[in-house]
């Protein structure tokens, strides 16, 4: 059992275990520890998302770097992906993001990355959390490590972001709302936009420390959808508070998930000879509908649990470098080695210009199946392991007769039990979703 490390990271409350200053300092002598490795001069990149509890999570583990002796980058407001780039580039040891991606500014969280610019494995992992156990090893006053900022890392990140389009492609003529969520890219993503030539028309931009991924970003689209219709805009995109992720909208202001968004890049890539193993890995959460839209196309659609790095992991196994979640975070290996929110949405952009169609045109990749899911919340044991529950849920896989999909799950960071089903039949979808919710509610009474 893991006490800090979640799905993605260490997140918390803030000022309450485990987002505290001395866990965050603890994190920084352990994960500075585990990566003193060689003889090389250690250094370690840290970025963070515009929260207020930023500033003192950032001096705590500052002050746990350099006290084992590993140097400091300090970059500053950065989304996730570019401090994965710059961990890479600057041939850092780790690399750490200080954000709670989507969560309200109250919450926070510490996602560290290795050499290679890519999450931590659960193996090591595992390593920095029995670290944090014992009393580290500190450098003596010769060796204690040096902190300094840089400031030109945002403009190294965005030419690298920019790199991923051909320079033939231009986005003269679109006028784009950009939702930057008050959050990490407030200033990135609209200098990439308008570089490349964009009408942007930008909100979400003024961070004050309290006030990211409030009513805004890909969590909360109805600005984002209102301005788009009111401004008369091709296109709007939300990212969230690191933006890792991305959510569309149309220019009738509907909302595009990331499994249109799959479907459109993995389709289109196909066609370009540039899509790497055959398919697009995503988890058991995108639409049965993602699925027979591949399929129809010659494509296949391989699954993976729910996680952004659990889907990164198939896609290096199986040599795919195309994959992500219904919630939008879109990995495109080829350029990042984690979801980026304005990267995949400048692929969207450049198909658009490709084709000379509405957004609503182009987006529309296939029609989703019904799909509904349901949370039920349970006090302790594990319901799923009652026989009533395990009754319910064959009931279920029977009515749906592979005409549909089940999946049941635990919730990685709340105690729930998430219930999800789809078919063809909406109405058949739910009455399967009510049965297996009622059964858990009365295991877990």
């Amino acid at each position: 059992m893991r006490k800090f490390f979640g799905t993605d990271g260490i997140r918390g409350l803030t000022n309450q275990v485990p987002m505290t200053a001395e866990v965050a300092m603890r994190v920084g002598m352990a994960a500075g520890a585990h990566f003193l490795r060689g003889d090389h001069k250690h250094r370690v990149v840290i970025g963070k998302d515009t929260r207020l509890s930023g500033y003192m999570l950032e001096n705590a583990l500052v002050a746990g770097f350099t006290s084992v002796g590993m140097d400091v980058v300090q970059v500053g407001p950065m989304p996730t992906p570019a401090i994965a780039m710059l961990t890479r580039s600057m041939r850092a040891d780790l690399g750490v993001m200080i954000s709670a991606s989507h969560n309200p500014y109250q919450d926070n969280g510490i996602k560290l990355f290795g050499p290679d610019g890519y999450k931590l494995s659960d193996e090591d992992e595992a390593k920095i959390e029995h670290l944090l156990a014992v009393q580290p090893t500190l450098a003596d006053a010769g060796h204690i490590g040096r902190a300094k900022r840089i400031d030109d890392a945002r403009g190294r990140y965005i030419h690298a972001v920019k790199q991923s389009l051909p320079e033939s492609v231009r986005l003269d003529g679109l006028r784009i709302v950009l939702d930057c969520a008050n959050g990490a890219a407030y200033n990135s993503a609209p200098t990439v936009f308008w570089e490349l030539g964009a009408d942007v028309v930008a909100i979400g931009v003024e961070p004050n420390g309290t006030n990211i991924n409030n009513q805004c970003g890909s969590t909360a689209p109805a600005l984002l959808q209102e301005t788009v219709v009111a401004s008369g805009a091709d296109i709007g995109i939300a990212l969230d508070g690191d933006a890792d992720r991305l959510i569309v909208v149309d220019e009738k202001g509907t909302i595009v998930d990331g499994d249109q968004i799959m479907g459109l890049i993995g389709a289109s890539w196909a066609r370009q000879s540039r899509l790497k193993g055959g398919g697009v890995v995503a988890t058991v959460m995108s639409n049965l509908g993602l699925e027979r839209f591949l399929e129809g196309e010659g494509l296949r659609l391989e699954r993976t649990k729910v996680g952004d790095r659990y889907v990164l992991e198939r896609m290096k196994e199986g040599g795919f470098n195309v994959g992500g979640e219904q919630s939008g975070h879109m990995i495109l290996s080829d350029h990042a080695t984690t979801g980026d929110g304005t990267l995949a949405g400048l692929q969207v952009l450049a198909e658009l210009v490709a084709s000379g169609k509405p957004a609503s045109e182009l987006l529309h990749q296939f029609d989703p199946v019904p799909q509904l899911l349901k949370n039920v919340r349970f006090a302790g044991g594990k319901p799923l392991d009652d026989k009533h529950v395990i009754a319910a849920i064959a009931e279920g896989e029977a009515a749906l007769n592979g005409r549909g999909r089940l999946v049941i799950r635990p919730s990685g960071t709340e105690p729930l039990i998430r219930v999800m089903a789809e078919g063809d039949d909406a109405g058949q979808v739910e009455q399967v979703v009510d049965m297996i919710c009622d059964a858990v509610r009365a295991a877990a009474a």
